[in-house]
C-alpha cells in the first residue's frame, strides 16, 4: 500500500473524534497546588503532606497518549522499565521497578490486587488491560506491603477504571488506526486496529456504566527472522458496573468484566503454529459507609484466568482462580491523625496434575499524622498468615517535612520499609521442581529524597533508593525451587520535573539511575531519561512531542547462553490532536519512533520502527 493511500486514510479517520467523559463526581477547578494523592495512605491527602513522591497519571494524560497501551503509558515514568512494550503488540511485558522483576510490583484495579495464581510469575500481565477503560493511575514505588500485601516490593500500580456521567445516558466512541512495521520494512500497510464503546449515566440514585473495546494488530513477527511471517495479536474486554447510592453515607457497586485475547508467536522456527490464548473473567463488588469521622469500606473480587499455549514443544493449559477481599475502616481524628484498621483475604487456586491452593490472611494497621508545623508521618504494620508458610511481619516508617515558603513548599522525605512476596504455587506444588518448604521472598527499601513546588508552575524531586531481597526464589542444580541464600542490592536515583510556564506550554521530564547487584540484572538499563513537551497551539488544537532514551543493559542470549550488552537507543514520538466540536468531537494523529530508530530491546524478537495511526474520540 502506497504512502499516498495511508495518509488519505488517516485524513479521512481524522474527521471524527473523542472528548473524555464527564465524571460522577461535581466538576472542580484543580490548581497543582491542591492536587491530592491517595495511594501511599488511602487517604485524600495534599501532595505536600505525602511522604512519596507518587506518580500521577491524570486522565488529561490519558486523552493524550490515544492511540498506546498502558504499558507503553506506564513506560515513561521514572523508575519503572516494561519489557515488551516496544515491540510487537501482544509481546509479554516484564515490569522491572527499581531494578525488580514482575512478581514485585503489585498491580490494583479499583481497590482490588491482581494477579494470575496459574502463572510462574505470579505477576498480572498487563495485555488484558484497555487504555480506555481507565480514568487514572496512580504508581508509588517502594516496598508498600504494610497497606498492599504480598507483591508490593518495588512498587504498586493503582489503576482506576471510569466513572459513570452525572447525564441519565452518555456515550463515548474511540477509533483508531494505523501502520505496524519494523525499521527495516516500512511498507506503511494499514495492520493495527482498536475500538471502544461505552454507555454509563445516572438515575436518580442509580448509576451504570457498560463497556467493549477490542484492538487488532498484524504485519509483524514476533521473532526476528528473515521472512517476519507476521503473528496476529487481537483483544476482546467487556465491562459492565451498577451501583446504588442509598444515602449519601452508603453505596453499593457490583461490576463484571471479561477480557480475552488471541496472540500468536515464534519459538525456534517462525513457521511453527505457536499461539497463546488468555481468559480473564472478574465479578467484584465495593462497598462504602460514612460515619461521623470515619467510613467502612470493603474490596472484593472473585477471578479466573485460563491460558491455552500450543507451541513447538506441545500445548499447554492452565487455569488459576483468586479471590480478594479487604475489609477496613478509616477514622480520623482532630484532622491531623488518619488511621486504617483492616483485614485482607486472599485465597489463591490452580490445576496442574492435581488441585492446588493457599490462603492468606493479613490484618494490618497505617497512621498518618498531618502536623501544623509541616513535619508529616506515615508508618504501619502488616502480619502476614499463610496457610503453607506461617507468618511474617513487615512494616513502614515514613516521615516528611515541608517547609512552607510564599509560593509553595520544600519537602524532605525519608523511609524504611520491609515487604514480602510468597512463593507462587507453581513453586509450591506444581509438577516439576515444587518445594512446599519455601519461605516467603523478603524485601527492604531506604529512600530519601527532596521535593520542591512553586505555584501551579514547576514541580521538582530527586530521590535516593535502596534496595536489598534476601531469601530470593530460585533453582538448585536439578531445577527444583529454593530460597536462594545470595542476597541482592539495587539502589539508584529518580529525578523528576515538570514546569508549567505558561497556560499552553508544559515540560515534564525525568531521569532514572539503577545498579543492580547480585545476579546478571538483565533487561534493567542503568540510565533512562523522558521528556515530553506539551503545547496548546490554539483553544482546539494541541501537540506533544516526546523523547526517550534508554541506556545500555544487558540480555541473555539462549542460543549460547551468555549475556549480551545491548545498544543504547533513542525514541522520537509526536501526538497532535485537535477538537472539531467542543466537548464532543476530536480527532488526533500519532507517530511513533520518527527517526526509524533500529534497535534490541529483547534479543531474538522484534521492534516497532516508524508508524503512524490516526482516530477519533467521540462523546454522544
Amino acid at each position: 500500500m502506497k504512502k499516498t493511500y495511508v495518509l488519505l486514510c488517516a485524513t479521512f479517520v481524522a474527521g471524527q473524534g473523542l472528548y473524555a467523559q464527564e465524571s460522577r463526581q461535581d466538576s472542580v477547578e484543580v490548581q497543582q497546588l491542591q492536587e491530592v494523592v491517595v495511594s501511599d495512605s488511602r487517604f485524600q491527602l495534599k501532595r505536600e503532606n505525602s511522604g512519596k513522591t507518587v506518580i500521577k497519571i491524570s486522565a488529561e494524560e490519558l486523552e493524550r497518549s490515544q492511540g498506546k497501551t498502558i504499558p507503553e503509558i506506564i513506560n515513561t515514568k521514572s523508575g519503572i522499565e516494561i519489557t515488551g512494550s516496544r515491540g510487537r503488540d501482544g509481546s509479554v511485558f516484564g515490569v522491572f521497578a527499581r531494578g525488580g522483576r514482575g512478581r514485585q510490583a503489585l498491580i490494583i484495579i479499583d481497590g482490588v490486587r491482581v494477579s494470575d495464581p496459574s502463572s510462574f510469575s505470579q505477576e498480572y500481565d498487563l495485555r488484558l488491560l484497555a487504555t480506555a477503560d481507565i480514568e487514572s493511575i496512580e504508581i508509588i514505588k517502594g516496598a508498600a506491603s504494610t497497606l498492599y500485601g504480598t507483591n508490593a516490593a518495588t512498587a504498586v500500580i493503582n489503576i482506576t477504571t471510569k466513572k459513570s456521567s452525572r447525564e441519565k445516558i452518555a456515550g463515548n466512541v474511540q477509533s483508531t488506526i494505523g501502520t505496524n512495521q519494523t525499521a527495516n520494512d516500512q511498507n506503511y500497510n494499514l495492520a493495527s486496529f482498536g475500538n471502544a464503546i461505552s454507555i454509563n449515566g445516572t438515575l436518580n440514585k442509580f448509576y451504570y456504566n457498560a463497556g467493549f473495546s477490542n484492538r487488532y494488530s498484524s504485519g509483524l513477527s514476533a521473532a526476528t527472522t528473515s521472512e517476519n511471517e507476521e503473528d496476529t495479536f487481537s483483544h476482546y474486554s467487556t465491562n459492565l458496573k451498577v451501583g446504588y447510592q442509598f444515602s449519601d453515607n452508603f453505596e453499593v457497586s457490583v461490576y463484571g468484566n471479561q477480557t480475552k485475547f488471541d496472540t500468536e508467536f515464534d519459538a525456534s522456527l517462525a513457521e511453527a503454529p505457536n499461539r497463546a490464548k488468555v481468559k480473564q473473567d472478574r465479578v467484584g463488588l465495593s462497598s462504602s459507609f460514612q460515619y461521623n469521622k470515619g467510613s467502612i469500606h470493603i474490596n472484593s473480587a472473585y477471578t479466573d484466568y485460563e491460558t491455552d499455549s500450543k507451541s513447538t514443544f506441545g500445548e499447554s493449559i492452565s487455569d488459576g482462580k483468586n479471590l480478594v477481599l479487604d475489609f477496613y475502616n478509616k477514622y480520623v481524628i482532630d484532622n491531623k491523625w488518619h488511621t486504617i484498621l483492616g483485614v485482607n483475604y486472599v485465597k489463591d487456586e490452580a490445576v496442574f496434575s492435581s488441585e492446588a491452593d493457599f490462603n492468606i490472611l493479613d490484618p494490618y494497621a497505617n497512621v498518618v499524622y498531618v502536623s501544623d508545623f509541616g513535619f508529616n508521618l506515615n508508618t504501619g504494620v502488616r502480619f502476614n498468615t499463610h496457610s503453607e508458610y506461617g507468618n511474617h511481619f513487615v512494616y513502614n516508617v515514613n516521615p516528611s517535612y515541608a517547609f512552607t515558603t510564599s509560593n509553595g513548599y520544600l519537602k524532605l522525605l525519608g523511609s524504611y520499609a520491609t515487604s514480602y512476596i510468597t512463593p507462587n504455587l507453581i513453586q509450591l506444588f506444581g509438577d516439576f521442581g515444587a518445594n512446599p518448604d519455601l519461605e516467603p521472598e523478603e524485601n527492604r527499601t531506604i529512600e530519601g529524597g527532596v521535593e520542591y513546588f512553586v505555584n501551579d508552575k514547576l514541580r521538582v524531586s530527586a530521590l535516593y533508593f535502596d534496595r536489598n531481597e534476601k531469601n530470593t526464589i530460585g533453582f538448585d542444580q536439578n531445577f527444583t525451587s529454593i530460597n536462594v541464600s545470595n542476597e541482592i542490592d539495587a539502589n539508584g536515583v529518580e529525578v523528576e520535573a515538570s514546569w508549567q510556564p505558561s497556560d499552553a506550554f508544559s515540560v515534564d521530564a525525568n531521569y532514572t539511575f539503577t545498579e543492580r547487584k547480585g545476579d546478571n540484572a538483565i533487561r534493567i538499563p542503568k540510565h533512562k531519561v523522558n521528556l515530553a513537551l506539551n503545547y496548546q497551539i490554539c483553544e482546539t488544537t494541541g501537540i506533544s512531542l516526546s523523547y526517550a532514551y534508554t541506556g545500555q543493559r544487558f540480555d541473555t542470549d539462549f542460543s549460547t547462553f551468555t549475556d549480551v550488552a545491548l545498544d543504547t537507543f533513542s525514541l522520537v514520538n509526536l501526538y497532535v490532536e485537535h477538537e472539531l466540536k467542543p466537548n464532543k468531537l476530536k480527532v488526533f494523529l500519532n507517530g511513533n519512533n520518527l527517526l526509524n530508530e533500529e534497535y534490541v530491546e529483547v534479543i531474538g524478537f522484534t521492534t516497532r520502527g516508524r508508524n503512524i495511526s490516526a482516530g477519533f474520540n467521540l462523546t454522544l
